[in-house]
């Protein structure tokens, strides 16, 4: 182990060389991928502020204030706070405009409010994070049991899809309950992995991307491909979701349930890792054309470190082992640390059928960049 955490914090050294100027450069923006020069985009300026696929809503935005709590966790330096409340202050304004918001206000206010005021205690930042905490419990299907994921989507009934992603929403409900001492919103979060628990992983470990529910009965109603190659298929960012999710319901419940499925999907992920360490797409999908998804690849390596942080010492090798043989690609083939782009991880793919794959997005740098934390021994729970 020692010689793991002695190679993660030789590649942190390079992360916050990179970050440090990378960080100045974009410090009233809220990125999200890099242009053909290597330049951050700025997602907060982007179309109109209410669309739910555009501007201040779109659900990756929490990722570059998070990227910059770990860097002030980590070297005090007051400047990442000040640019990570950039993200924050901007982000409260999707309240105001309340069209939009989806059930990824988890992912958007747990690394930027709530990281705030878990490591600094703001008030004002606790008040933001509760407000997103009681939108998000405000989607709960009671009748099904599960979080509406989007509001409308042209030519879709999407009133009772449900999707993976949300099992690292939840955490905002988990905060919620643990800051607040209302139940209400840890039970919402435990109802709603219930019904992910039953519905999506598959006896294999495999997992579905998206489950539709009849939203008047609660019936499943069947599953759709999504973002993998297809309908039965295992996408692999779901699969990180997936493992990444239920361990962080385990650490906030103590439910063992939550921590055998964070296991079962690992060992699907585990074995189907290549021997390169390289992450497809989707894990059933055709050897040609060669799809990778590197940003998977870091939401599962990080899963497979917080699976490993809540086994006993014989089962946590393994685990951190296959999380290592992934980072170790991302670092040695898969990351950019020139100043020829502003992002680190390269090589990512928003789903299998887009037209267009291997970009840079934001939170891929953020997962590997807290996977190296989690493998140094270094940072807070952010989930």
């Amino acid at each position: 182990m020692k010689e793991y955490q002695a190679w993660a914090e030789e590649v942190l050294e390079k992360v916050r060389e990179k970050m440090a100027w990378v960080s100045e450069k974009n410090r009233d923006k809220i990125p999200y991928t890099t242009d053909e020069d290597g330049n951050y985009d700025d997602r907060s300026k982007a179309g109109k502020t209410w669309n739910p696929d555009d501007g201040l809503n779109w659900w990756t935005n929490g990722f570059w204030g998070g990227i910059m709590w770990l860097l002030y966790q980590d070297t005090k330096d007051e400047k990442y706070a000040q640019i990570a409340r950039v993200s924050e202050k901007k982000l409260e304004k999707c309240f105001e405009m309340f069209y939009g918001l989806h059930h990824d206000v988890g992912f958007m206010f747990l690394p930027t409010a709530v990281a705030d005021y878990r490591l600094t205690g703001n008030e004002d930042a606790k008040r933001i994070a509760m407000h997103g905490a009681n939108l998000l419990a405000g989607r709960f299907n009671p009748v099904g049991k599960f979080i509406r994921a989007w509001n409308h989507i042209e030519n879709s009934d999407t009133r009772g899809w449900a999707i993976i992603d949300c099992m690292f929403n939840i955490c905002l409900l988990y905060w919620a309950s643990e800051e607040s001492g209302d139940p209400r919103f840890s039970q919402v979060a435990m109802l709603h992995a219930d019904t992910v628990l039953e519905n999506f992983i598959r006896p294999d470990g495999s997992v579905c991307h998206i489950v539709e529910f009849n939203p008047e009965t609660g019936q499943m109603v069947k599953s759709h491909g999504g973002q993998g190659y297809g309908e039965g298929s295992a996408w692999t960012r779901g699969q990180g979701w997936a493992v990444y999710g239920f361990a962080n319901s385990y650490a906030h419940t103590g439910r063992q349930k939550y921590l055998d499925a964070a296991k079962k999907v690992a060992h699907y992920c585990m074995a189907n890792l290549s021997e390169s360490g390289i992450i497809p797409v989707d894990f059933r999908q055709p050897k040609e054309p060669a799809l990778e998804d590197a940003c998977g690849a870091c939401v599962i390596a990080g899963g497979l470190l917080e699976v490993a942080g809540h086994v006993p010492e014989l089962e946590k090798e393994m685990y951190v082992r296959a999380a290592v043989k992934i980072l170790k690609a991302i670092a040695d083939t898969r990351a950019d640390w020139t100043k020829d782009c502003d992002a680190i991880v390269q090589n990512c793919s928003a789903s299998y059928h887009s037209d267009t794959h291997h970009f840079t997005m934001v939170y891929a740098d953020y997962y590997f960049i807290e996977a190296l934390y989690k493998l140094a021994g270094k940072g807070i729970f952010l989930w």
